[in-house]
């Protein structure tokens, strides 16, 4: 019973709510864990599941150690999984909505400076066919701020090489046509004409970036790439998935760019999403003034 409420939720996740790769890993992921704990408490039939069921739930991921941002997570996981089950007909309600859960604080992102941006961009060896792919996409990716995952789906046909423009987010939050500086336009550049035909394979169609199987590359494949990359570099800061991201919008930011404009081509749907970075940038600005002015220097 379990294993098909699994499958079903899945396939509605897929066909009914179109959600991402990403997101489809993380419900999944959640209601796995969830589905699991209520067979080991012997519960074999979710919409029997109360409230109180939920929050003991909450109280075991508290027992594991588990931060508020993932309990939020999970909870919101399992409030679409019950959600599911009322669409077919299985439940009544949804007993998550009725948890209350503690807002998870928010952390600002972990940028890199600009010599720290540098210094990992100068890392890939572009002479050797891994180097020559793995720096176009560090080039491409701190030239237009695209989340990893856009980065990893692009086709060959989603850059002009010649306008020097990135066409992206169809999927995601509608169509972003980002400008491409030279130098990256130039390391994409000699990917495609020297490296990308000689390693891709069958399987890897029109996809731009590809392992060196020539399938198309991972999500998690890349950031491997940019975590060895920076510990070569010896960059000691917490590297994620977003922070070419993030430094990309608060460098633009740092040298005169209009908040909207960023929001574009971050393809943020509410300015509220772009505006963390004018935070980051007063914070930046803060440790400038402390670390420099001669009289601050004094405290």
């Amino acid at each position: 019973m379990m294993m098909d409420y699994r499958k079903g939720f899945e396939q509605y996740l897929e066909q009914e709510k179109h959600v991402s790769n990403n997101t489809l890993d993380s419900y999944r992921r959640d209601v796995d864990h969830f589905l699991d704990y209520l067979q080991e408490t012997g519960v074999e039939e979710p919409s029997r599941v109360g409230a109180a069921e939920i929050e003991a739930y909450v109280a075991h991921l508290a027992s594991l150690n588990k931060s508020s941002a993932t309990v939020t997570r999970s909870i919101a996981s399992i409030r679409g999984f019950y959600q599911y089950l009322i669409a077919e007909g299985c439940a009544s309600e949804n007993p998550a909505r009725a948890v209350k859960l503690e807002k998870p604080e928010k952390k600002l992102p972990q940028i890199l400076s600009g010599k720290e941006i540098e210094l990992l961009l100068s890392q890939p060896n572009p002479k050797e066919p891994k180097g020559c792919r793995d720096k176009a996409m560090l080039e491409l990716l701190y030239a237009t701020g695209i989340r990893s995952s856009e980065l990893v789906e692009l086709n060959v046909g989603d850059i002009d090489l010649r306008s020097n423009i990135l066409v992206c987010g169809r999927g995601k939050s509608g169509e972003r046509r980002i400008p491409v500086h030279a130098t990256a336009i130039t390391a994409v550049s000699d990917y495609v004409c020297r490296v990308r035909s000689a390693i891709l394979s069958p399987d890897g169609g029109q996809a731009l970036f590809t392992n060196l199987n020539g399938r198309r590359l991972t999500r998690q494949g890349f950031w491997k790439i940019v975590k060895g990359y920076a510990e070569q570099a010896g960059i000691v800061k917490e590297i994620t998935p977003h922070t070419l991201r993030h430094s990309f919008a608060l460098h633009l930011l740092e040298n005169g760019a209009d908040l909207k404009d960023i929001q574009l081509m971050l393809g943020h749907a509410d300015i509220s999403s772009t505006q963390i970075y004018v935070h980051l940038l007063n914070d930046h600005f803060k440790e400038v003034y402390n670390n420099c002015h001669p009289r601050a220097k004094l405290g």
